[in-house]
């Protein structure tokens, strides 16, 4: 992979100038300590705290020195482990809740900018014109270059009605972009749905929050109303970067039968081998009725596609796989990112947190969904050209220090040519214009559609399935013979 492509993708993984990972939330504050403080280990640090104290170049408070040392303990951990100051500890808790205050946008890391994924519909970014694809090179006089994209995302947070400035870099343009944007309250939708024809409904989630569960409870059943013979139902998880776990499990239940195992979970303590199930105490939270009480009984026998993506991450993983292991869904897409860890959120203060890895998700057949994530049934690109960007994404067997699959080995990607593909995709990158899910120009979307019909659907040959696994394509192997010369091939079977 190229540096500059491979560096591009999720790497906070739904940072919508903010987080958003699978999470559970616990209110311990401590725990008591396994087994005794290396005593040695601890004096060195000691003597280096005072090293620093009374050697540094000028003087640096304890409280950052503290700070900073929990900080770099945690992250050394794994990419989603974190220290939590109270700000971050603000925005996260914001964040799954649907609202934050800044620019509205989801944002990646290239080649050490901060590169736009895409912007929320009517935020403050959205209507200054910001696409995706953009890179931001300057915040206000500061360059982004050097810059965590934590510590960026943190510079584009702030009060509501203050400014900041953004230098853009857009392909195509000679010349930076500036731009001056006002901060705002950001209430994101995470559910959207409609009757994308007459009798196939599309239901897309953005982002697994507190309040999804009801909003798409409420827009099914909205969307029954319009059409109670709904023939088909697509669930859209492209680009969805996970969420609360709650969610996730909720979602999964609108659709299986009552009851059964949605996901397990295992790590070191006894609360994380846990499994969790398709009843409303599991998803519905504090409230006591059941948001999804209300749904027609017609909704968990409806024929249903679900759509991933290299974004579908984490929560989105854990709905993805738990629907193709029940057989209740064919997977559409192209392997997900491969998320499948917890972070469950110690509060070690009243305004401060550590985010931590405490275990591995589990779909309902025992696969694991770390550092491979999910394969679809179809394996079906985002173009009928290809998979665009895509497929330079990074997922999360790229990171650095990333926890491993515990169940199988991971495989590396084929290697390409890179400067030649890199070429391929700029030059593709310049012509297609950004995708709009769910409109008419969606090929995914048609695939689905067409499967649901039981008419063809154009799958294509993983070219990165990391471990060999051909079940993207098992169910169009009869028209392998007729389509040698093309990558292309046609899903013919009548569904």
């Amino acid at each position: 992979m190229g540096s500059k492509f491979k560096n591009f993708g999720l790497i906070g993984l739904g940072m919508v100038a903010g987080v958003a990972v699978s999470m559970q939330f616990s209110a311990l504050a401590q725990k008591n300590a396994g087994s005794p403080l290396p005593v040695e280990e601890m004096r060195q640090l000691a003597d280096v705290f005072g090293l620093i104290k009374t050697d540094y170049v000028e003087p640096v408070s304890d409280n950052k020195l503290l700070t900073e040392a929990i900080s770099g303990m945690v992250a050394s951990l794994d990419p989603h482990s974190a220290y939590l100051d109270k700000k971050a500890f603000k925005e996260l808790k914001e964040g799954t809740q649907g609202k934050f205050v800044g620019l509205g946008i989801e944002v990646g890391m290239e080649d050490g900018y901060v590169k736009i994924v895409s912007p929320i519909e009517d935020s403050p970014a959205y209507r200054a014109g910001l696409k995706p694809g953009d890179l931001i090179t300057r915040l206000d006089s500061q360059t982004v270059k050097g810059l965590s994209l934590d510590e960026a995302v943190k510079k584009m947070r702030g009060e509501p009605n203050t400014k900041i400035t953004l230098t853009i870099a857009r392909k195509g343009e000679d010349k930076p972009i500036v731009v001056t944007i006002t901060r705002e309250l950001i209430k994101q939708q995470s559910v959207k749905a409609k009757l994308v024809e007459p009798d196939y409904a599309w239901v897309r989630i953005a982002q697994f929050q507190e309040p999804t569960v009801e909003d798409m409870s409420k827009k099914i059943q909205a969307l029954y109303t319009q059409n109670p013979h709904i023939k088909g139902l697509i669930l859209d998880l492209r680009n969805d970067p996970g969420g609360v776990l709650p969610g996730a499990i909720g979602v999964s239940a609108a659709f299986l039968p009552k009851d059964v195992a949605v996901v397990s979970t295992n790590g070191q303590l006894a609360d994380q081998k846990a499994t969790y199930y398709a009843k409303r105490e599991f998803y519905a939270g504090r409230t006591a009725s059941d948001p999804l009480a209300k749904l027609p009984d017609a909704i968990k026998q409806v024929p249903m596609v679900v759509l991933i993506n290299t974004g579908s991450a984490s929560a989105s993983e854990i709905v993805a796989g738990a629907l193709q292991d029940y057989k209740r869904a064919t997977v559409i897409g192209t392997q997900s990112f491969g998320k499948g860890s917890v972070q469950t959120i110690r509060q070690i203060s009243a305004d401060t947190a550590v985010k931590l890895t405490t275990a591995r998700y589990y779909t309902p057949n025992g696969r694991s969904i770390q550092a491979k994530g999910i394969v679809p049934d179809l394996n079906v690109e985002e173009t009928a050209e290809g998979d665009g960007l895509n497929s330079f994404r990074s997922r999360e067997a790229d990171l650095q220090k990333h926890l491993s699959n515990d169940k199988e080995k991971e495989n590396t990607r084929p290697k390409v040519d890179e400067l030649e593909e890199e070429q391929r995709l700029i030059a593709l990158a310049k012509k297609v214009k950004p995708l709009e899910y769910g409109s008419k120009e969606d090929f995914q979307l048609a695939q689905a559609l067409n499967h649901l019909k039981g008419l063809p659907v154009k799958v294509t040959e993983p070219k990165d399935n990391r471990d060999g696994d051909k079940t993207a394509d098992k169910s169009d192997k009869t028209d392998k013979s007729d389509k040698s010369a093309k990558d292309a091939k046609t899903d013919t079977k009548k569904k």
